[in-house]
């Protein structure tokens, strides 16, 4: 069983930057695909980034391409989501989600390990 642990959010201003971090307990993540995926009052979750078992393939949604980055460090068991350029819209709940499959996929079904979420508020 994995544990997947979500920190790093908060209130930033329009144009600037956080960085999430995702802890994993229970068992390694290094034989996990990791994603992040976002949901915004009133709307459904969505993909964000997705980044594969040795870190050497990533996956980004069209719309954070260039803003967003994702990382992993195995031995600290850790994902991380580094977010630049910060809009309004931007404002959600990330979590943190671990599959199986090889794939950096985008689709939900694809994680079978969740956080809590943190909130994320970019004001304007």
């Amino acid at each position: 069983q994995v544990q997947l642990v979500e920190s790093g959010g908060g209130l930033v201003q329009a144009g600037g930057s956080l960085r999430l971090s995702c802890a994993a307990a229970g068992r390694t993540l290094s034989w996990l695909t990791m994603g992040w995926f976002r949901q915004a009052p009133g709307k459904e979750r969505e993909f964000v980034a997705a980044i594969g078992w040795v870190g050497g393939s990533t996956s980004y949604a069209d719309s954070m391409k260039g803003r967003f980055t994702i990382s992993r460090d195995n031995a600290k068991r850790s994902v991380y989501l580094q977010m630049n350029s910060l809009k309004p819209e931007d404002t959600a709940v990330y979590y943190c989600a671990g599959s199986t499959s090889y794939s950096t996929s985008s689709l939900e079904e694809t994680y079978s390990y969740w956080g809590q979420g943190t909130q994320v508020t970019v004001s304007s």
